[in-house]
């Protein structure tokens, strides 16, 4: 004990650091679209957008389906591509609505998929927009930009000082 007295330490022990989950995007629980096919009005900036430059809403939507493994920039050239090509771009943006209704556990078929985007594409693309938006995604910031303002790093923290002990 006497070798103690006067002895002191200077810095507290930092907080411990603790771990931010990520971003949810898959349910677990059945639910519905958000909007119908038809609501395209309710939201009518992406609407005009979809209306004139489709692949813009695309390739924003799978990057966020994508969790942000494909770019927006990418997966919308591979939708110009596929459309100047082929003339089916509808067939591309299909699966993504398939994959979308698989992680939010949306009830559908793929029957019901193929008809929606033959016949109502751009209806299609404006829904699965809304839906993105409205559970939670900023869809100019994409997958990437989505997760870091829900869950923002942690700052680090200088550890404390604590003065002399004092009797």
């Amino acid at each position: 004990m006497a070798g103690s007295v006067g002895k002191s330490q200077p810095f507290a022990a930092p907080p411990p650091m603790v771990a931010v989950p990520a971003l949810q995007i898959q349910s677990f629980v059945p639910s519905t679209w958000s909007t119908g096919l038809c609501d395209c009005f309710s939201d009518c900036g992406n609407c005009c957008v979809t209306c004139w430059c489709s692949c813009i809403t695309f390739g924003q939507v799978a990057e966020i389906v994508d969790k942000g493994s494909t770019s927006c920039g990418t997966s919308a050239a591979i939708y110009v591509l596929i459309l100047y090509l082929t003339g089916c771009a509808h067939a591309y943006s299909r699966r993504y609505r398939t994959k979308m209704r698989a992680q939010y556990m949306i009830p559908g078929n793929l029957c019901q998929d193929i008809a929606v985007h033959c016949c109502c594409e751009l209806c299609s693309l404006c829904q699965m927009h809304r839906e993105l938006k409205h559970r939670g995604f900023n869809m100019s910031l994409g997958y990437h930009g989505s997760v870091e303002r829900q869950y923002p790093t942690p700052a680090t923290v200088a550890p404390s000082y604590v003065g002399a002990m004092t009797r």
